[in-house]
């Protein structure tokens, strides 16, 4: 089955030139910055420190599409993602997907847990092999990046290439070296955190910049005081130096929770999550994924297709749902169905996770290429989100 590729993200019209005064003066800079190496580049050379190396998927298809923009993405390599929402929103659960991926990946999955509260039975079913992954039991935010800065030492050292993924769950319950030794009534500006994670900060996003590393940290939201009005009630712990060095943050909220009918009555057997893209330096931000999370199985990814493949009229039907192919073929199947007939056809699920992309992908266009219409100023406070 012929594949059909996806639309181009760039609509620009640019010619393709490089100016020799340009050409000049990189090396010119490059020449004078000889201890630290090349310092100036050009970013259609693939070569400057600025590059993707590689993604990592979420579990969520369309989460990946609404963080990377592209097909087969997810959470940056090289970057920091902050994962933020309030208790019980699928925060750990997203994390422990994409240590999942990297060891599918042939990569090394390091959590760091700060809560004591991991679940070996949940991290088996969603796929997560913990006879490899490497479990790290820390409890302040000082020797959390004192054992970060040792990973990624050690990876220079051992095999550069590899594929390593360290989760932190999460910066709000990490405590600081000093708080753990006073006394639990004792008052005082609880700045020693916001502190010791900003030098972090400064230190350890250069420091994975080239490397196959990718630093993801979960972390709680909090009701934001005296908040104006039509403004983001929410704000994290820790400072704003997370919020900050991470080219990703998501937002996770329950949209709802999912019941079945059985013997013991309606059982809550999972909940629908919203994913909001609140700051993202790898494609447009603001941009939204909903994904069923089912308490047995993790993320429910073959829903979310079947859902936005109907919405768009792609695959039709009710109880009986019908797909013609680019090849005229006519595919018939039921909603019980439809995991099988994509793993056992994937030529089809390709197919159909291109037209996924087609939908979800934004192709930029050059400034002042038109007039949008039909555009409404939003002062909802969902939409006033504080993306740093």
């Amino acid at each position: 089955m012929a594949k059909k590729s996806v639309t181009s993200r760039v609509e620009l019209d640019v010619e393709n030139k490089r100016d020799d005064l340009a050409n000049d003066l990189a090396d010119v800079l490059n020449k004078s910055s000889k201890d630290l190496g090349n310092i100036a580049f050009f970013l259609d050379q693939h070569e400057d420190p600025s590059q993707i190396v590689d993604w990592i998927s979420t579990g969520s298809s369309l989460l990946d599409l609404a963080i990377s923009n592209r097909p087969h993405g997810g959470v940056p390599c090289g970057r920091i993602t902050e994962i933020t929402g309030l208790e019980s929103s699928g925060k750990s659960l997203l994390s422990a997907h994409i240590l999942a991926e990297t060891q599918k990946k042939g990569g090394i999955a390091v959590f760091i847990d700060t809560e004591t509260s991991v679940s070996e039975d949940f991290l088996r079913s969603i796929g997560v092999d913990i006879k490899s992954m490497v479990y790290v039991n820390l409890d302040t935010v000082e020797d959390i990046f004192d054992s970060i800065e040792n990973i990624v030492a050690n990876v220079r050292k051992s095999n550069k290439d590899r594929l390593v993924t360290i989760v932190t769950d999460s910066v709000a319950a990490a405590s600081t070296k000093s708080e753990m030794e006073s006394k639990h009534g004792q008052d005082g500006y609880a700045t020693g955190k916001a502190i010791a994670i900003s030098k972090a900060m400064r230190k350890i996003t250069n420091m994975i910049a080239r490397q196959r590393v990718a630093l993801v940290f979960t972390n709680q939201l909090r009701q934001k005081m005296n908040a104006m009005p039509f403004s983001d009630p929410w704000t994290t712990s820790g400072g704003k130096a997370l919020a900050f060095h991470s080219s990703v943050r998501l937002r996770l909220a329950s949209a709802g929770s999912l019941k079945k009918k059985t013997t013991f009555g309606n059982e809550v057997i999972g909940i629908k999550c919203k994913a909001k893209v609140v700051k993202n330096r790898m494609g447009p931000p603001m941009k939204n994924a909903e994904f069923d999370i089912f308490f047995n199985r993790g993320i429910d990814d073959a829903s979310s297709w079947l859902t936005v493949l109907k919405t768009a009229g792609i695959i039709s039907g009710t109880s009986s749902l019908k797909y013609t192919d680019i090849a005229g073929k006519t595919w018939e199947f039921s909603t019980k169905e439809f995991v099988d007939v994509l793993t056992n056809n994937p030529d089809l699920k390709e197919e159909l996770y291109l037209k996924i992309c087609d939908l979800f992908i934004m192709k930029y266009k050059g400034p002042n290429a038109a007039i949008e219409e039909d555009v409404e100023l939003s002062t909802d406070a969902e939409d006033a989100v504080d993306s740093d």
